[in-house]
């Protein structure tokens, strides 16, 4: 290699190396999960166990919690638009420590209410704040590099699953102290998460300006490529929520136990972690923006077909779990296609200086179409139809939803 030629490689690195701010930003999710997830995973039988709650009421303050998160992103993503990131993922991580706390402590029903409304209000607060500079400064790095911003997007997807995969395995070995330690570490995490962000988060991030709070609303609901893309994101969030719900059936139809389910979500996680980047890299050589979500969805939905088409067969024991095994694969790949996509898209549609709303409002709209989409799917698995119909509906979700997608990719 020549001299010449070596220098270009190490202007080249220079040009696709990740700032500083990205790789706090990056960092940062794997730390959020890390710490939610030592704690929420085992929420629901400290409630029914430790504190007596009723199965309606369990689920009722888990719905609570869901709510006051993701029904809320809209609010934490206009207030990062409107008074920057620093002070709002700040707030954001004094109050989830402040949940924590009180969570490990409430043992009546009005102060577990208290502390998971807390605790959801803090993601609504700094994860929009998050998730929209990480998509501006994807966008920085694809005009500085010339590479996709998918990538960098694919790379926030991994840290946060590497959290999601990590954090229960923390929450378990802090359980064998009891409930409280497990959330007093979670809280002892985002002490860490916002000790660093104190210290490291620049005051001010250049290119990024302050709006007026007014206005931007009205604007977004007259958008209706963007409103397109909420409602097709909604579509594949539905469909990805069936691990919870259509996919628990399935494995105990066919085994007689949920106890495979900790290998089928393993597995899942597993995929995501290891070949999220292969993929992303792969697919932003070759696809756009759109064709790379819809592909995803169709991917999805061809999962859905894999069980229906096996069902009538009555399949049971280990033979019963590939095409649920099948499905996982299928959903994952899709999903490893689908969620950096629509992340990178919404910099395209968003009005200038409203990123942060128009993240949020891709996270509270999908998540409004989720809840009642998520009752009418347990309705339909309820409903005493032929074994391959429910899944032959839910493939239609997310096969329909690329009719939704915006025609044009900016």
């Amino acid at each position: 290699m020549t001299a010449l030629s070596a220098s270009r490689v190490r202007r080249s690195a220079q040009r696709t190396r990740l700032s500083p701010l990205l790789r706090l930003l990056i960092l940062t999710q794997l730390a959020f999960n890390i710490g939610f997830y030592a704690v929420l995973p085992f929420l629901s039988e400290h409630l029914g166990q430790a504190i007596g709650m009723a199965g309606w009421l369990v689920g009722f303050v888990l719905g609570l919690r869901t709510f006051s998160q993701q029904g809320l992103f809209v609010v934490g993503g206009a207030l990062a638009d409107r008074y920057g990131i620093r002070p709002v993922v700040l707030a954001g991580c004094a109050l989830r420590i402040a949940g924590f706390a009180w969570l490990g402590h409430a043992e009546q029903t009005w102060s577990v209410i208290g502390a998971v409304l807390l605790i959801g209000f803090a993601a609504a607060l700094f994860s929009p704040a998050v998730e929209s500079e990480v998509a501006r400064q994807a966008v920085l790095w694809e005009e500085e590099s010339g590479g996709s911003r998918t990538r960098v997007l694919a790379l926030f997807t991994v840290a946060g699953q590497a959290g999601a995969f990590v954090g229960p395995l923390l929450g378990a070995l802090l359980l064998a102290v009891d409930f409280r330690t497990a959330c007093l570490a979670g809280a002892g995490v985002f002490v860490l998460v916002l000790a660093g962000h104190a210290w490291l988060l620049p005051q001010r991030i250049p290119g990024r300006e302050r709006v007026r709070a007014k206005g931007g609303l009205r604007a977004l609901l007259r958008n209706r490529r963007f409103l397109a893309l909420c409602c097709a994101y909604g579509a594949y969030l539905l469909a990805y929520n069936q691990l919870y719900l259509a996919l628990p059936d399935e494995v105990a139809r066919a085994t007689g136990s949920q106890a495979p389910l900790a290998w089928l979500f393993a597995l899942s996680s597993l995929l995501v972690v290891t070949a999220q980047l292969p993929v992303t890299r792969w697919v932003g050589d070759r696809l756009a923006l759109r064709r790379s979500m819809a592909a995803g969805l169709l991917l999805i939905a061809a999962g859905f077909a894999v069980v229906a088409v096996a069902r009538p067969a009555g399949w049971s024991g280990t033979a019963g779990l590939v095409p649920a095994a099948g499905f996982v694969v299928l959903l994952t790949v899709g999903q490893m296609l689908v969620a950096p996509a629509a992340r990178a898209w919404v910099p395209d549609l968003a009005e200038d200086g409203r990123l942060g709303l128009y993240t949020g409002a891709l996270s509270s709209v999908s998540g409004l179409i989720v809840l009642i989409g998520s009752a009418a799917t347990g309705s339909l698995l309820e409903a005493g139809l032929p074994s391959a119909v429910p899944w032959l509906a839910l493939a239609a979700v997310p096969a329909a939803a690329v009719w939704l997608l915006p025609r044009r990719a900016t």
